[in-house]
């Protein structure tokens, strides 16, 4: 084959997704939008397809889902139509399922690329039996390369599989840019957004504590938008009388979370662990004031009283005190909210996210 014909060769590249196009999970609508651009705009050279390891619905469909994508895997490879497989990773169930699917693309001498989304990942893999551990770190060592969030990932993963560091890349979480215009809130209010799965492991207990804390306060409203544990927290809102104030409306759709930020001022996120979430770089993309607490990634993108303000986990004081501050200084929250967007449109763009992805497959190929 002479040099020319190698290279107009189409590169095939195959994406594993949990739930697939729809999904709720954060990885999930990353890949959408990773779909969407490349539906839009094909890239010369390289043609995506996308498989479903888990599925959508109830888990105990998510064996035959997970044989079906092996299956996949074995056809695409027997007519030379997949160059590099894309695994994303998160931890229990899914880090079972993608070792599975990982040993088989070694088998079938695919080159695999790990990507580590999963906020309790730290913690599934310390408390792993040692045949799951040996697993995981054998299915990172045989990896091509491994994409994580943040520097706090890539110290842990090359801390725990000794050897791989050079392997390892950074490529943070993205959005797009907002395409609703921000609106004003008629009475002046400041207005208060959470958004992502209700439920202590997001610190919303502690939110409403800290909402509590500011009660007498006037000129605010909050709202909590995200599935999870929606009644008792509604109960307990109701019990700190609250009910006229803090909202519930449950789990939202992406056109409601566009319109959400665009109405919203500040966006709350207190979470006990995270990878590098969503919301936070939603809220930054759209000009908010972000309150979040140092967890994850977290800290490589939101800089305390610059881009954001940092809580200590699990503090409902420190919630209420950040929440005073801006609402007794708008300038300061519009300056964190200017710098916010700065960054979201300097490091964290949907289409740079998406043109990285490609460089990193297609050098993968080229070697």
């Amino acid at each position: 084959m002479n040099c020319s014909t190698m290279s107009d060769r189409q590169s095939h590249i195959l994406i594993a997704t949990p739930l697939g196009k729809g999904g709720m999970g954060g990885i999930d609508r990353i890949m959408d939008e990773v779909r969407a651009i490349d539906e839009r705009n094909p890239q010369k050279g390289v043609s995506l397809s996308f498989g479903v390891t888990r599925g959508q619905g109830s888990i105990v469909l998510s064996p035959l889902y997970l044989c079906m994508f092996l299956i996949r895997m074995l056809s695409l490879k027997a007519f030379g139509r997949v160059d590099v497989l894309h695994i994303n990773l998160s931890s229990h169930g899914s880090a079972r399922r993608k070792m599975i699917v990982a040993r088989w693309a070694s088998l079938l001498k695919i080159p695999y690329v790990i990507h580590l989304h999963g906020s309790r990942f730290r913690q599934f893999w310390n408390e792993s039996p040692p045949s799951i551990a040996h697993g995981i770190s054998r299915m990172f060592k045989d990896a091509a390369r491994i994409v994580v969030l943040g520097n706090v990932w890539k110290s842990f993963v090359s801390g725990k599989v000794p050897g791989i560091e050079d392997k390892v890349v950074i490529i943070p979480n993205a959005t797009p840019a907002p395409t609703l215009r921000p609106v004003p809130a008629e009475d002046g209010a400041l207005r208060i957004l959470f958004l992502g799965r209700v439920g202590a492991r997001k610190g919303v207990p502690q939110l409403i504590e800290g909402l509590s804390m500011i009660a007498g306060r006037t000129g605010w409203r909050a709202i909590i938008a995200g599935d999870g544990e929606i009644e008792e927290s509604r109960r307990e809102i109701e019990r700190l009388g609250l009910a006229d104030r803090v909202s519930l409306p449950g789990w939202v759709g992406p056109a409601d979370v566009a319109e959400l930020l665009s109405r919203s001022d500040v966006l709350v996120l207190p979470s006990f662990d995270e990878n590098l979430p969503m919301s936070v770089i939603e809220g930054m993309a759209a000009s908010l004031a972000v309150i979040a607490t140092p967890v994850g990634a977290v800290e490589d993108i939101i800089t305390d009283g610059e881009t954001g303000l940092l809580v200590p986990v699990g503090d409902a004081k420190a919630i209420a005190v950040a929440l005073q501050r801006l609402l007794d200084e708008p300038e300061l929250r519009g300056r964190l909210g200017q710098n916010a967007r700065k960054l979201h449109a300097e490091r964290l763009e949907i289409k740079a996210y998406f043109d990285r992805l490609v460089d990193l497959w297609t050098s993968l190929i080229r070697q």
